[in-house]
């Protein structure tokens, strides 16, 4: 018999054996899961925080999760940097673009300030403040090595 649980943090045992797993089907396949979850953060002169960039990449892709400025911060071009930030240090490391969704009553207009092109809106059609704008920003890159393994 089997059951399902409901848990709001995975223990680092189970954690561990879903990526072990993971890795070793997707290596089937010649493909790098690559994932690999980091953050970036913004300080003022007195190291408190003012903003935070939570992201991940996975295969050949950044996937960001959120942007945050403090809101006594926000409107100063902060956000702007993160964003920058995390371009430059990825570029010409072999990913293939960048990834985002934000939701209707939050910033899409902003993030097609910054270079990223809509991909599609999922409507939500009982609030349309929490329709989903799929953002993505492509890396010049000629070649891209991240998420594949090399050939053997």
């Amino acid at each position: 018999m089997t059951t399902i649980k409901f848990v709001d943090e995975l223990g680092t045992e189970i954690e561990a054996k879903m990526r072990r797993d993971l890795e070793k089907y997707e290596s089937s396949h010649g493909i790098d899961v690559n994932y690999k979850q980091f953050a970036l953060v913004l300080t003022d002169k007195y190291d408190n925080a003012i903003g935070v960039l939570n992201a991940f990449t996975a295969f050949a892709e950044i996937s960001v999760c959120d942007l945050w400025v403090e809101i006594s911060h926000r409107r100063k071009g902060y956000g702007r940097q993160l964003l920058q930030f995390l371009e430059n240090h990825f570029k010409d490391k072999g990913f293939n673009n960048i990834n985002l969704i934000t939701s209707q009553f939050q910033a899409p207009e902003f993030y097609k300030k910054c270079g990223f092109e809509l991909e599609f809106v999922r409507k939500n059609i009982k609030n349309p403040n929490l329709s989903k704008s799929f953002f993505i920003k492509y890396f010049d890159d000629e070649i891209q090595t991240q998420g594949t393994l090399p050939k053997a």
